[in-house]
C-alpha cells in the first residue's frame, strides 16, 4: 500500500491510545506529550498509573467491554468535541502449537488483540466521520505479515488486524479518514509478562526473543509518529522486518524454506 508524505502537525492533536500504561503504548503516549498533544491514556488500571507523564489524562478502558468504549467516546466528545488520532494500541502476547494451545487461549487473545481493536474502530468512526477526519492507528506485529510456526494463534489476530486496517483504509478514505498498521518485529517490552498459555516452551521462546532485543519501545514509538505524520498504511519499525516482509513478497521459496526449518526445530520439542 502506498504512502502520503506529509509534514508533521504544526498544532497539537487529539490523541487517544489504548494499552497506554506499559510496552509501546506507554512509549507512544509519552512521545505524543513530548510533541504537546492532548493525550488521553487508557488501561485496565481503575487507579491513574504512576509511569504516565503529568500532562496525559486518564481513562481505564477495558477493550472487551463495549461499556467501556462507550465510555472513552462519551468523555472524548466532552472534553475535546472530536478525535484526530485513534490508537488501538492494546494487546496480549501468546504461543503455542496448534494441538497444544486451549480453546480458552484462542477465545482470549481473539477477544482482546482482534475484538478489542474491531470495538475501537466501531465506536469511533461515526464521530470520525462527523467531522471529516480523523486518523486510525492499529498496532498489529510483524507476526501480522509474516507467519512463523508455533504462534498459530498470535500471528493470526494480528493478520486479522492488518486485513482490518487495509479495509477500512479503503473504506474510510472517501470520508477523509487514514488508517495505518504498525507491525513491529521484537523489541524490549513487557509484552512477554502476559504469556499464560499450555505451550510452555513456546512460550519461554517469545520471552527470550523479547527480551533479547536490541530494540527499544521509545526507539519503536519514534518510527511510528514518523509513519503516522507521513500517513504510511503498513507502518514496519526495524530492518530486520524489511527485510523479512520482502524476502515472503519477492523470495518465496526462500522465505518458505526458512520457515520450514524452524518449523522442525519446533518439532524436536515435542
Amino acid at each position: 500500500m502506498p504512502s502520503r508524505s506529509r509534514h508533521a502537525p504544526s498544532s497539537p492533536r487529539r490523541v487517544l491510545v489504548t494499552g497506554a500504561a506499559s510496552g509501546l503504548g506507554l512509549a507512544l503516549v509519552r512521545a505524543f506529550v513530548g510533541r504537546g498533544d492532548h493525550v488521553l491514556a487508557t488501561d485496565l488500571q481503575t487507579e491513574r498509573p504512576d509511569v504516565l507523564p503529568d500532562a496525559a489524562a486518564y481513562l481505564p478502558l477495558d477493550v472487551r467491554r463495549d461499556e467501556a468504549w462507550d465510555a472513552a467516546l462519551a468523555h472524548v466528545r466532552e472534553t475535546w468535541g472530536g478525535l484526530d488520532l485513534l490508537v488501538n494500541n492494546a494487546g496480549v502476547a501468546a504461543g503455542g502449537r496448534i494441538d497444544v494451545a486451549t480453546m480458552d487461549e484462542w477465545h482470549w487473545i481473539v477477544d482482546i488483540n482482534l475484538l478489542g481493536v474491531v470495538r475501537g474502530c466501531r465506536t469511533f468512526t461515526p464521530l470520525l466521520k462527523q467531522q471529516g477526519s480523523g486518523h486510525i492507528i492499529n498496532t498489529a506485529s510483524l507476526a501480522g505479515l509474516v507467519h512463523a510456526p508455533g504462534m498459530a494463534a498470535y500471528n493470526t489476530v494480528k493478520a486479522g488486524v492488518v486485513a482490518l486496517s487495509e479495509t477500512l483504509s479503503h473504506e474510510l478514505a472517501p470520508h477523509g479518514i487514514d488508517v495505518s498498521v504498525v507491525c513491529p518485529s521484537f523489541f524490549r517490552t513487557n509484552l512477554g509478562a502476559s504469556f499464560q498459555g499450555a505451550d510452555t516452551e513456546m512460550e519461554d521462546a517469545g520471552r527470550k526473543m523479547v527480551s533479547g532485543s536490541k530494540r527499544t519501545a521509545d526507539q519503536v514509538a519514534a518510527i511510528v509518529l514518523r509513519g503516522i505524520d507521513a500517513r504510511r498504511d503498513v507502518i514496519l519499525t526495524d530492518r530486520d522486518g524489511r527485510i523479512v516482509w520482502r524476502a515472503k513478497r519477492f523470495a518465496r521459496p526462500a522465505y518458505t524454506a526458512v520457515m520450514k526449518r524452524a518449523a522442525k526445530r519446533v518439532a524436536q520439542d515435542r
